[in-house]
Protein backbone atom coordinates (compact mmCIF):
# COMPACT_ATOMS: atom_id res chain seq x y z
CA UNK A 1 0.00 0.00 0.00
CA UNK A 2 1.12 3.83 -0.69
CA UNK A 3 0.47 6.99 1.17
CA UNK A 4 1.16 10.38 -0.17
CA UNK A 5 1.03 13.40 2.02
CA UNK A 6 -0.36 16.30 0.04
CA UNK A 7 -0.40 18.85 3.49
CA UNK A 8 -2.64 19.34 5.84
CA UNK A 9 -4.72 16.44 6.58
CA UNK A 10 -5.00 15.60 2.63
CA UNK A 11 -3.66 12.41 1.52
CA UNK A 12 -3.74 9.90 -0.90
CA UNK A 13 -4.48 6.76 0.17
CA UNK A 14 -3.65 4.06 -2.64
CA UNK A 15 -3.99 0.08 -3.00
CA UNK A 16 -3.81 -2.06 -5.83
CA UNK A 17 -7.71 -1.37 -7.13
CA UNK A 18 -8.20 2.18 -5.32
CA UNK A 19 -7.42 5.47 -4.65
CA UNK A 20 -8.93 7.11 -2.24
CA UNK A 21 -8.29 11.29 -1.38
CA UNK A 22 -9.20 12.47 2.19
CA UNK A 23 -9.81 16.35 2.87
CA UNK A 24 -8.79 17.96 -0.03
CA UNK A 25 -8.40 21.70 0.56
CA UNK A 26 -7.94 24.94 -1.60
CA UNK A 27 -5.42 27.31 -2.87
CA UNK A 28 -5.86 29.46 0.31
CA UNK A 29 -4.22 27.41 2.71
CA UNK A 30 -1.08 27.78 1.02
CA UNK A 31 -0.42 24.04 -0.42
CA UNK A 32 -0.79 22.99 -4.32
CA UNK A 33 -4.16 21.20 -4.79
CA UNK A 34 -3.26 17.59 -5.81
CA UNK A 35 -3.40 16.94 -9.17
CA UNK A 36 -4.89 13.31 -9.10
CA UNK A 37 -7.04 11.03 -10.58
CA UNK A 38 -8.87 9.36 -7.70
CA UNK A 39 -11.72 7.22 -7.59
CA UNK A 40 -13.10 7.98 -3.90
CA UNK A 41 -12.66 11.58 -1.82
CA UNK A 42 -13.42 11.39 2.09
CA UNK A 43 -14.36 14.96 3.90
CA UNK A 44 -14.28 14.97 7.46
CA UNK A 45 -16.32 18.29 8.14
CA UNK A 46 -17.20 21.31 5.63
CA UNK A 47 -14.81 23.68 6.25
CA UNK A 48 -13.07 24.79 3.17
CA UNK A 49 -9.46 23.45 4.27
CA UNK A 50 -11.21 19.81 4.34
CA UNK A 51 -13.94 19.83 1.82
CA UNK A 52 -12.74 21.01 -1.57
CA UNK A 53 -13.21 17.85 -3.78
CA UNK A 54 -14.90 20.37 -6.72
CA UNK A 55 -11.43 21.01 -7.13
CA UNK A 56 -9.98 17.43 -8.19
CA UNK A 57 -10.33 16.62 -11.45
CA UNK A 58 -12.02 13.23 -13.09
CA UNK A 59 -15.07 11.32 -11.49
CA UNK A 60 -15.06 10.18 -8.32
CA UNK A 61 -17.40 9.59 -5.55
CA UNK A 62 -17.80 11.90 -2.33
CA UNK A 63 -18.16 10.43 1.60
CA UNK A 64 -18.50 12.97 3.57
CA UNK A 65 -21.46 11.37 5.99
CA UNK A 66 -20.94 9.08 9.27
CA UNK A 67 -21.93 5.43 8.19
CA UNK A 68 -20.90 2.60 6.98
CA UNK A 69 -20.15 2.55 3.56
CA UNK A 70 -18.83 0.07 1.10
CA UNK A 71 -16.56 1.15 -2.56
CA UNK A 72 -14.96 -1.73 -4.57
CA UNK A 73 -14.14 -3.88 -1.76
CA UNK A 74 -13.15 -1.75 0.97
CA UNK A 75 -15.17 -1.05 3.69
CA UNK A 76 -15.17 2.77 5.26
CA UNK A 77 -17.01 3.63 8.41
CA UNK A 78 -17.62 7.33 9.76
CA UNK A 79 -17.71 8.17 13.35
CA UNK A 80 -18.97 11.22 14.95
CA UNK A 81 -16.93 13.25 16.96
CA UNK A 82 -16.62 16.61 17.76
CA UNK A 83 -14.47 19.52 15.86
CA UNK A 84 -13.78 21.34 19.53
CA UNK A 85 -13.13 20.18 23.21
CA UNK A 86 -17.66 21.14 24.01
CA UNK A 87 -19.47 18.81 21.97
CA UNK A 88 -19.44 21.05 18.74
CA UNK A 89 -20.22 23.88 20.32
CA UNK A 90 -17.75 25.60 18.93
CA UNK A 91 -17.08 24.25 15.13
CA UNK A 92 -19.64 21.60 14.93
CA UNK A 93 -19.37 18.02 14.10
CA UNK A 94 -15.97 16.12 12.92
CA UNK A 95 -15.80 12.18 10.64
CA UNK A 96 -13.02 10.07 12.07
CA UNK A 97 -12.95 7.55 8.95
CA UNK A 98 -11.96 4.04 9.16
CA UNK A 99 -10.68 2.60 5.91
CA UNK A 100 -10.79 -1.47 5.67
CA UNK A 101 -8.97 -1.96 2.34
CA UNK A 102 -6.59 -5.19 1.78
CA UNK A 103 -6.44 -5.86 5.32
CA UNK A 104 -5.44 -2.97 6.85
CA UNK A 105 -7.00 -0.90 9.02
CA UNK A 106 -6.41 3.20 8.63
CA UNK A 107 -7.93 5.52 11.01
CA UNK A 108 -7.91 9.65 9.14
CA UNK A 109 -9.04 11.37 12.47
CA UNK A 110 -9.78 14.51 10.40
CA UNK A 111 -10.17 17.92 12.63
CA UNK A 112 -10.89 15.81 15.51
CA UNK A 113 -10.67 18.54 18.65
CA UNK A 114 -10.89 15.82 21.78
CA UNK A 115 -9.38 12.96 23.30
CA UNK A 116 -11.30 10.17 22.65
CA UNK A 117 -13.75 8.15 24.65
CA UNK A 118 -13.42 5.08 25.90
CA UNK A 119 -16.49 3.76 23.34
CA UNK A 120 -14.58 5.54 20.51
CA UNK A 121 -11.72 3.84 21.09
CA UNK A 122 -13.22 0.59 21.34
CA UNK A 123 -14.93 1.54 17.90
CA UNK A 124 -11.52 1.99 16.14
CA UNK A 125 -9.08 0.01 17.27
CA UNK A 126 -7.21 -2.27 16.35
CA UNK A 127 -5.34 0.48 14.15
CA UNK A 128 -2.29 -0.07 11.70
CA UNK A 129 -1.90 3.39 10.34
CA UNK A 130 -3.21 6.14 11.87
CA UNK A 131 -3.59 9.79 10.65
CA UNK A 132 -3.21 12.07 13.62
CA UNK A 133 -3.86 15.80 13.66
CA UNK A 134 -0.86 17.18 16.13
CA UNK A 135 -0.75 21.08 15.42
CA UNK A 136 -3.62 22.64 17.85
CA UNK A 137 -5.52 25.93 17.95
CA UNK A 138 -8.08 23.95 15.47
CA UNK A 139 -7.63 20.50 16.58
CA UNK A 140 -6.01 18.24 19.68
CA UNK A 141 -2.96 20.35 20.56
CA UNK A 142 0.07 18.37 20.78
CA UNK A 143 -0.20 16.20 23.86
CA UNK A 144 -3.66 15.62 23.19
CA UNK A 145 -2.50 14.09 20.00
CA UNK A 146 -0.09 11.96 22.44
CA UNK A 147 -2.75 10.87 24.07
CA UNK A 148 -4.72 9.75 21.59
CA UNK A 149 -1.66 7.93 20.27
CA UNK A 150 -1.78 6.09 23.44
CA UNK A 151 -4.87 5.29 23.08
CA UNK A 152 -5.33 3.93 20.10
CA UNK A 153 -2.18 2.22 20.09
CA UNK A 154 -1.25 2.09 16.00
CA UNK A 155 1.26 0.37 14.82
CA UNK A 156 2.31 3.40 12.70
CA UNK A 157 0.85 7.21 12.90
CA UNK A 158 1.57 10.24 10.38
CA UNK A 159 0.70 13.51 12.17
CA UNK A 160 -1.04 15.96 9.68
CA UNK A 161 -2.46 19.13 10.41
CA UNK A 162 0.83 21.13 11.55
CA UNK A 163 2.50 24.42 11.01
CA UNK A 164 4.79 24.38 7.52
CA UNK A 165 6.36 27.17 5.53
CA UNK A 166 3.33 26.83 3.64
CA UNK A 167 0.47 26.91 5.98
CA UNK A 168 -1.26 30.20 6.90
CA UNK A 169 -2.71 29.05 9.99
CA UNK A 170 -1.24 29.60 13.69
CA UNK A 171 -0.55 26.39 14.64
CA UNK A 172 1.91 24.37 16.38
CA UNK A 173 4.68 22.95 14.45
CA UNK A 174 5.15 18.79 14.16
CA UNK A 175 8.02 18.98 16.61
CA UNK A 176 6.12 20.18 19.38
CA UNK A 177 4.19 16.52 19.04
CA UNK A 178 6.77 14.70 18.48
CA UNK A 179 9.44 15.87 21.22
CA UNK A 180 6.83 14.02 23.32
CA UNK A 181 6.90 10.32 21.06
CA UNK A 182 9.65 7.51 20.63
CA UNK A 183 10.23 5.71 17.40
CA UNK A 184 10.19 9.08 15.55
CA UNK A 185 11.72 9.08 11.94
CA UNK A 186 11.54 12.33 9.02
CA UNK A 187 10.75 10.87 5.76
CA UNK A 188 12.65 13.22 3.65
CA UNK A 189 9.88 12.78 1.25
CA UNK A 190 5.81 12.84 0.94
CA UNK A 191 5.57 9.04 -0.03
CA UNK A 192 5.25 6.22 2.35
CA UNK A 193 5.23 2.58 1.20
CA UNK A 194 4.58 -0.65 3.24
CA UNK A 195 3.33 -4.19 3.36
CA UNK A 196 2.47 -6.31 5.78
CA UNK A 197 5.15 -5.86 7.98
CA UNK A 198 3.81 -2.73 9.36
CA UNK A 199 2.51 -4.74 12.33
CA UNK A 200 6.16 -5.78 13.50
CA UNK A 201 6.14 -1.78 14.86
CA UNK A 202 5.20 -0.50 17.72
CA UNK A 203 3.67 2.89 17.62
CA UNK A 204 6.32 4.15 14.81
CA UNK A 205 6.19 7.89 14.17
CA UNK A 206 6.58 8.98 10.51
CA UNK A 207 6.76 12.48 9.88
CA UNK A 208 6.48 13.43 5.91
CA UNK A 209 7.31 16.22 4.17
CA UNK A 210 7.06 18.35 0.90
Amino acid sequence: MKITWFGHACFLIESSQLRILTDPFDSSVGYKVPNVMVDLITESHQHFDHNAHHLIKGKFEVIKEAGFHEFRGAKITGIKTFHDSESGVKRGQNIVFVFEIEGFRLVHLGDLGHVLSQPQVDQLKPVDVLFLPVGGSFTIDPNEAKKVLDQLQPHVAIPMHFKTRYIKFDIAPVEEFTKLCENVKYIGSNLLEFGAQIREQDRTIYVLSI
